[in-house]
């Protein structure tokens, strides 16, 4: 059973069914067709996920104490509303000491990002927009200019916009698609058939195979099968009607006891939708899970305060991380090019060895998200930031109409995506509301430098970028009350060598539960300093490579004993044919 249908949930769903594995995705968002997708981000139903109000979209935000998150929703999870941007990370990824000395980091997933781009479709990106010509002045005057380059990106271009053409990646085994338009909807979902979602690649490819994926189910609950074998019989004339006929173990774990030690799990499913009340059960032998770093941190610190798994580490949450970002943005207040036109992110820059910057576009239209943007502040020692707002905020006050015109925002904007590799944590715990008594997730400061709130470097080249495009410098309003807005929230179930070092080990095995793995970008364990996805997919294509065929034996090292580096497993059946571009190629020995 695999909770989540993001990078990391999609990749486990295909390569275990390659093994011969009877799979079933939870997915707590809904389904999307192309033509679903809201047409801009002001259709909010469409659009933002809150189901407690009805909407049940791709875009969810989520705040903790000391960061504003931005993350995806879906079948697909973060491929609908990512900006389908495909880097490796800068250095300090491989060598931080949380994971270092385990193995030779760089050498073992080398062959997994490669493999990982060419499931994705990477290419570089093959326009140059105005937004990438005012980044790369901006290198220039920063002295910077050698870094400036076209970004890397999961778009099928083809041979002209809108053009179909048979599955170009898979041998046949893939979708048709289209050409992209550059009309720069890809964080509102691309209704072109052009971005190289989930659902085009390892979903689609996992479904042929005999994986089913069920939206809008919610996992609630999680716990093992009791130490005597004793089981919950299951009511199945309670479970929908797919879920009664899904020929997988949620049916037969109604019927029989499993043996003591088989290690299944009881997870407990509710209906995302608020309308639809009522929760059924189902068991699986192996969960794994998917459901992004803030989902799959709230789950597990829930389990382990109700007790239901109480012996996870005592590191859960512990290195949660930023990528130490930032969102800001340069306005233009005049007449200029628009800056709507082109893929979601084109271009980057280094000001310096540990930063990365990106200019990030939302297509015609889509203007919702102007609403967290503010006037740019920096942080003045001694001074509470909100008040440095405040004064900043009158003294604009003559062109706030100007930055805050919701009908030609993203056509006059050029968003700054600020990321950096630095050695810096937040720790998240759970915590109950005082009036609701709800569970939720709070935050502190935790290991290495204090969580940037501002970036010295990022507001440098936004004024210089405002100056050039002739507008004005913009930040976000959660910087202002010291809560960083990301779109890349990573960590909190770190790799380690022991319960006491890390949640999981370099398996994405959770200690002290076997049967239990994670895969998402919660087992991301260092600041990458450039976007997450590709390395969520590298990572889980490795940690899936070393699980064995279905009935075979498992050539990994036993839970809690010292990591052994680990011969792939070639898959019984795989899902794309050996020519393709995206066919399986395991290393022939280990790394």
């Amino acid at each position: 059973m695999v909770v989540g249908s993001g990078f990391g949930g999609s990749v486990a769903a295909l390569r275990l069914a390659e093994k011969g594995y009877r799979v079933l995705v939870l997915e707590a968002g809904a389904w999307f067709a192309d033509a679903d997708f809201a047409t801009t981000s002001f259709e909010l139903r469409r659009y933002l996920f809150r189901p407690e109000i009805g909407c049940y979209g791709i875009q969810r935000i989520d705040t903790l104490n000391n960061a504003m998150i931005l993350s995806g929703a879906g079948v697909g999870g973060g491929s609908l509303v990512y900006a389908n941007t495909l880097y490796e990370p800068l250095p300090e990824f491989y060598t931080d000491p949380q994971w270092a000395h385990l193995t030779d980091w760089r050498a073992e997933l080398a062959p997994y990002y490669d493999q990982a781009k060419r499931m994705l479709g990477v290419v570089t990106n093959p326009t140059h927009t105005p937004s990438d010509e005012a980044l790369r002045q901006v290198a220039e005057e920063m002295g910077v200019g050698d870094t400036f380059h076209s970004a890397p990106v999961g778009v099928h271009f083809g041979t002209g916009a809108g053009e179909p053409v048979a599955d170009p990646y898979f041998g046949g085994a893939g979708p048709e698609r289209r050409g992209c338009t550059e009309c720069g909807e890809c964080m509102t979902g691309c209704r072109h058939n052009a971005k190289n979602t989930l659902v085009k690649n390892y979903l689609h490819l996992a479904e042929r195979l005999g994986a089913q994926v069920r939206p809008l189910s919610t996992v609630t609950r999680i716990r093992p099968v009791g130490a005597d074998g004793q089981h919950l019989r299951k009511d199945l004339q309670n479970l929908p009607n797919d879920v009664q006929n899904l020929p997988t173990d949620a049916r037969e774990a109604g019927k029989t006891t499993p043996r003591i030690g088989e290690g299944r799990y009881v997870v407990t499913v509710k209906d995302t939708r608020p309308t639809r009340p009522g929760r059924y059960e189902l068991t699986a032998s192996h969960v794994i899970l998917a459901a992004s770093a803030l989902g799959t941190q709230r789950l597990l610190h829930r389990m382990r305060e109700t007790g239901d798994l109480p012996e996870l580490s005592p590191r859960l949450g512990a290195l949660s991380r930023t990528n130490s970002e930032s969102l800001l943005g340069a306005i233009r207040t005049g007449d200029g090019p628009d800056f709507s036109r082109g893929v979601a992110i084109t271009s980057s820059i280094h000001p310096d060895p540990q930063t990365h910057i990106e200019p990030v576009r939302y297509g015609h239209g889509s203007n919702a998200m102007s609403a967290l943007q503010t006037v740019l502040t920096d942080e003045v020692e001694g001074t509470p930031r909100w008040r440095t707002w405040a004064a900043e905020l009158w003294r604009q006050r003559r062109i706030l109409p100007r930055i805050y015109d919701l009908r030609h925002w993203s056509e006059r904007t050029v968003i700054a995506l600020v990321m950096q590799s630095l050695d810096n944590s937040i720790t998240t715990f759970p915590r109950r509301t005082r009036f609701t008594r709800r569970w939720v997730l709070g935050s502190r400061q935790g290991h290495g430098a204090p969580n940037p709130t501002w970036i010295p470097a990022a507001n440098e080249a936004v004024r210089r970028m405002a100056r050039i495009v002739g507008g004005v410098p913009g930040g976000n309003i959660g910087e202002q009350f010291n809560r960083p807005l990301t779109a890349h929230f990573l960590g909190g179930c770190v790799i380690g060598d022991s319960a006491g070092t890390g949640v999981i080990d370099p398996y994405h095995r959770v200690f002290n539960y076997p049967g239990l793995h994670v895969v998402d970008g919660s087992a991301v364990s260092a600041n990458l300093g450039v976007n997450p996805s590709l390395t969520i997919t590298a990572q889980a294509e490795r940690a899936m490579a070393l699980w064995p065929n279905k009935g075979e034996p498992d050539p990994r090292p036993d839970l809690g004993e010292q990591y052994a580096v680990t011969r792939p497993v070639p898959p019984l059946t795989p899902a794309v044919p050996g020519p393709a571009p995206g066919a399986l190629r395991l290393p022939i020995t280990p790394v």
